[in-house]
């Protein structure tokens, strides 16, 4: 999981930079006023967002694979919980009945 989210922040880097270089030397508008750097990061997401999805799939894919049977684990944890709840609240109910 580190190893994508690395990839992907180099992705947004490349294309932070490379679009301060547009936007620097005239060929991309500046932003509204003082919104220079906001609209430099904005459109740096914008446009590393798509990049990462097409380039990182497979990456995604085994990080996913990764994170599965951690979910598992925790939905089963939950579950039994959940089950001792359930008996304790039937047997609390079952004292108060028969008292």
């Amino acid at each position: 999981m580190l190893r994508y989210t690395l990839m992907r922040l180099g992705i947004f880097a490349g294309c932070l930079v490379v679009v301060w270089g547009l936007v620097y030397s005239g060929i991309v508008p500046r932003g509204l006023g003082g919104s220079n750097g906001m609209w430099v990061v904005l459109l740096a997401l914008v446009i590393s967002a798509p990049i990462s999805f097409v380039v990182l799939r497979k990456e995604r894919d085994r990080a996913s694979m990764a994170i599965v049977p951690k979910v598992e684990r925790m939905k089963a944890r939950f579950e039994a919980e959940a089950g001792q709840e359930d008996a304790a609240v039937d047997e609390a109910a079952r004292t108060r009945q028969t008292s």
